[in-house]
């Protein structure tokens, strides 16, 4: 196989490169917990030269949150809708180090005069509809999930969720997290039926009426009462969280919710809760297969003549 194209995905917390023929084929691959706010003194160009730099001289093209304000370079938000070739076409060039790096412009949308942005998750989009996905109402669980409206094979709408940051911030730095056993970063957590019934009882709980805050209250007094154990109430609040927003975008996008069929693009353990969630609130879903990100960098860069 002949090098053609490297594909970044380059978000906050994490790198991923990809070293690819003509076809898309992977000649190489890198994974990394080398995100633009790990990168010191935002030297992101001495990163880039560590990571990847000894891969092939040929075109380069990156996406993620590496194309922000913080990031390398920005490369502005482009206008709803939105395809490949209009990402393509509003790709920002940046040489270093003898090499030119494509930067992938994120999308500006916006719903009852508030505006939304994305960035990465536009990639992956445009990846599945190049390897053949149809229109339709998808989710991208993350930090900041993604609801996005994809017809006539662009992408013609989203909204986006805090839910994956807020959980976080209310298990680290709110009195919710302070019956959970600490746990080391990186840890992996041991599935048991236990955890895996607090999740679907805390999905009950984020269907259920009233303000979002006071029932997350619930992972607490559970807690406190001794109906919910210590190592439970993640487990709990993640299913709480995720119910709300799930019921919530179904309810509240009346044009994303008919037919109640979405595709999550995702991967592990949160694409499946998403999915579980989905069906609990009376939607089909259906999990993406891997490599969404790397389609799309593919799509981009074949749209903009850096491979043939």
């Amino acid at each position: 196989m002949t090098a053609r194209l490297i594909g970044i995905d380059w978000g906050t917390s994490s790198f991923r490169a990809w070293l690819m023929d003509g076809t898309g084929a992977v000649i190489d691959s890198l994974a990394a917990p080398c995100g633009i706010l790990s990168v010191e003194g935002g030297d992101f160009e001495g990163a880039f030269a560590r990571l990847v730099g000894h891969w092939p001289a040929v075109p380069v093209i990156a996406s993620g949150m590496i194309a922000s304000r913080n990031g390398w370079v920005e490369a502005p938000y482009l206008p709803l809708p939105l395809d490949a070739a209009a990402l393509a076409a509003g790709l920002v060039a940046h040489r270093a180090g003898g090499r030119v790096i494509h930067f992938v412009p994120g999308a500006l949308g916006g719903s009852g005069g508030l505006p939304d942005v994305m960035r990465g998750e536009e990639t992956e989009i445009a990846g599945h509809l190049a390897a053949g996905g149809a229109d339709g109402l998808f989710v991208l669980p993350g930090t900041h999930s993604k609801w996005a409206q994809i017809e006539g094979a662009r992408l013609t709408a989203f909204r986006t969720a805090m839910t994956g940051e807020a959980y976080a911030l209310l298990m680290a730095h709110s009195i919710l997290g302070r019956l959970a056993p600490a746990r080391t970063p990186g840890e992996p957590e041991e599935a048991t039926a236990g955890r895996a019934a607090a999740f679907a009882r805390g999905l009950a709980a984020g269907r259920a009426e009233g303000a979002l805050l006071a029932r997350a209250f619930s992972a607490r007094t559970l807690a406190l009462t001794g109906r919910l154990a210590a190592d439970e109430i993640g487990d709990y609040l993640s299913g709480l969280l995720i119910g709300d927003e799930v019921a919530a975008m179904l309810a509240g996008m009346p044009a994303f919710a008919a037919p109640l069929a979405v595709t999550v693009i995702g991967r592990g353990d949160l694409a499946a809760r998403y999915a579980a969630a989905l069906g609990e609130c009376g939607a089909s879903a259906r999990i993406a297969p891997p490599g969404m990100a790397r389609e799309g960098l593919r799509a981009i860069g074949k749209q903009a003549g850096l491979i043939p």
